[in-house]
């Protein structure tokens, strides 16, 4: 796993305080967890944390920290482990994260890749010219079906071609990102198949029509009827196949041989039992 380092004090800010929305969210969140179990409650604060500034400082961790009563290296571990935590900062419209996983590969990801190399950054965790645009490739985002995929924030924008993310590219960069309606971005619903439904349909009413009749054969091809319990059976006449008998021939022979080991094996000096 790569290493993932806090940014630079250049870039961090003096200072965090949740909004008061956020500090009563924070608050009522972990009230949620036994005592004694607050500190369960780092992570949902840490991401609230990063929607609320876009990503994840330094003075972040410290204050939610201070919140739970944990020590600070106990919070820089959880923030710099999850890679859903924005170390740097990003693009204040739009952080691409470009699925880079087999599926979305074999189906262009990595135009996609491309697209935003040219239109937001050479490289990734880089902001753009305006600060409003920044990528990075990630891992599997679970929409393998509608391959390739990016995801934006929370948001999945799926069945992509190069094209078409360019043009989400420039919708959000234009400060219309709301206007991109999430989800497939061809004609399917969902992961449905593409034109719509294939199955479970009202059948075609030439389908409905019944088969013609066959012809009525000569009185010397008639065919003779098998017992469909006996279908595609091989005759014989071994007593063992004999459907008359309830139990294979062999079955006599095996009983007389068990009893007589029985009678060897039996202790003498015991009483037989009774037969019921």
């Amino acid at each position: 796993m790569s290493v993932r380092r806090l940014a630079e004090d250049t870039v961090q800010p003096a200072t965090f305080a949740f909004n008061r929305e956020n500090a009563a969210w924070a608050k009522a969140t972990i009230q949620k967890y036994p005592k004694g179990r607050e500190q369960s409650a780092v992570i949902p604060l840490l991401m609230r944390a990063q929607e609320q500034d876009g990503w994840v400082t330094k003075a972040a961790i410290e204050s939610v920290a201070d919140m739970l009563g944990m020590p600070y290296i106990r919070v820089l571990e959880v923030a710099t482990f999850y890679t859903q935590f924005q170390l740097k900062p990003v693009g204040s419209r739009a952080h691409v994260q470009v699925c880079g996983t087999t599926p979305c590969m074999l189906r262009g990801a990595e135009d996609l890749i491309k697209v935003c190399k040219s239109k937001i950054a050479a490289e990734p965790f880089t902001l753009n010219e305006s600060g409003t645009l920044s990528w990075e490739e990630v891992e599997c985002q679970g929409a393998c079906v509608n391959a390739p995929m990016v995801m934006i924030f929370k948001d999945t924008f799926e069945d992509l071609t190069a094209e078409r993310l360019e043009e989400i590219i420039d919708l959000f960069d234009a400060g219309k990102g709301a206007d991109v309606e999430p989800g497939p971005q061809i004609d399917r619903i969902y992961s449905a198949p593409v034109g719509g439904l294939t199955t479970l349909q009202t059948p075609d009413e030439a389908e409905t029509k019944k088969a013609p009749a066959r012809a009525s054969k000569g009185d010397g091809d008639k065919a003779v009827s098998v017992p469909p319990s006996n279908a595609a059976k091989p005759k014989t006449s071994a007593e063992v196949t004999n459907p008359t008998l309830k139990t294979p021939a062999t079955a006599k022979k095996a009983s007389a041989r068990n009893a007589r080991i029985e009678g060897e094996t039996v202790d003498k000096s015991k009483p037989a039992k009774k037969p019921r």
